[in-house]
């Protein structure tokens, strides 16, 4: 029988934890995040000195790996942020900070803070347009939660908060943007910064998607107003992933999170756009995942304060 990954020395001692996140963000040795020296760097010794303490002998200057990360000026040892960074990333659905509080023994305030600077990490650095060499890319639009009272008398989502998704069947990957208004004014930047011209573009039929055949080589509508969610003619023509998306998303942010904010929704479409996008069905398995979102760390860093027990 294999070991449990949570037995795993990081998750546990402080001095491997450092050493687990030193070969991840220093793969080639470490690098002064003040000079960005790589040959004159030495590991400081001593009892009063802290744990992964190192001296730039070019620029006279300590840092550890922390430095220009999401960990930077926290007092939750690191081995707690690896636990964390693995629950999360392994957590289909997501899990709650009060979750974080209870398992590491955090207080809540550090629990969330801590989520978020993780979801920080999760960004991705752009990557490929969707849809490439003509690749199916799937677009749609929900409603979460209020971003406003609804008026008496009116009826739809114009109250909810508002999410477009798209999804490259081709790669696998996700990306959801918060909008405040579901129209092709709002939309088309965001869908032109991101699939390419060539892709077969696939949507219900919203109004709103009726000059995506302009904008790409190919717009397939699947009816739902007539009762069509499959086409008969064309069983590849849907949208049945991206609604897919939406159901583990909104499982996540009903059933787990609860409520959210409207200026914290878009992190949390992040976390779940980096799972999906590194699922799997991919061939990532929740090691794997979390490694990624460990090699996403520099760069990343939020100014919270977050305290511990």
């Amino acid at each position: 029988m294999a070991d449990s990954i949570l037995s795993a020395d990081y998750f546990h001692n402080e001095e491997a934890a450092y050493r687990f996140v030193e070969s991840r963000i220093w793969p080639s040795g470490p690098v002064c995040p003040h000079c960005g020296g790589v040959e004159r760097n030495s590991l400081m010794g001593g009892k009063s000195t802290r744990i992964g303490t190192y001296k730039c002998y070019d620029c006279r200057k300590p840092f550890t790996v922390k430095v220009g990360t999401i960990f930077e000026s926290s007092h939750i040892p690191l081995r707690l942020w690896l636990q964390a960074i693995f629950l999360i990333a392994s957590s289909k659905k997501g899990i709650s900070a009060n979750q974080l509080h209870r398992t590491l023994g955090v207080t809540l305030k550090s629990a969330w803070f801590l989520s978020h600077r993780i979801r920080e990490a999760m960004k991705s650095g752009g990557g490929s347009l969707f849809g490439q060499s003509g690749g199916a890319v799937e677009i749609d639009e929900t409603y979460i939660g209020h971003a406003k009272p609804r008026k008496s008398g009116h009826r739809g989502g114009h109250h909810k908060q508002k999410v477009v998704s798209l999804i490259d069947r081709s790669s696998g990957r996700s990306k959801s943007v918060v909008v405040d208004h579901v129209n092709m004014k709002t939309l088309a930047p965001i869908l032109q910064s991101t699939i390419s011209r060539n892709a077969h573009a696939m949507t219900d039929d919203g109004s709103w998607y009726s000059p995506l055949s302009l904008m790409f080589a190919k717009h397939d509508v699947v009816r739902h107003v007539d009762g069509e969610y499959v086409r008969a003619s064309d069983r590849s023509v849907h949208t049945n992933t991206v609604e897919g998306f939406f159901s583990v998303f909104k499982r996540g942010m009903k059933g787990v999170y609860q409520h959210c904010g409207h200026h914290h929704l878009n992190r949390y479409l992040v976390e779940f756009d980096f799972r999906y996008s590194n699922r799997a069905k991919l061939g990532v398995n929740d090691a794997q995942r979390a490694d990624l979102l460990l090699r996403g760390v520099p760069g990343k860093r939020l100014t919270y304060k977050t305290v511990v027990h």
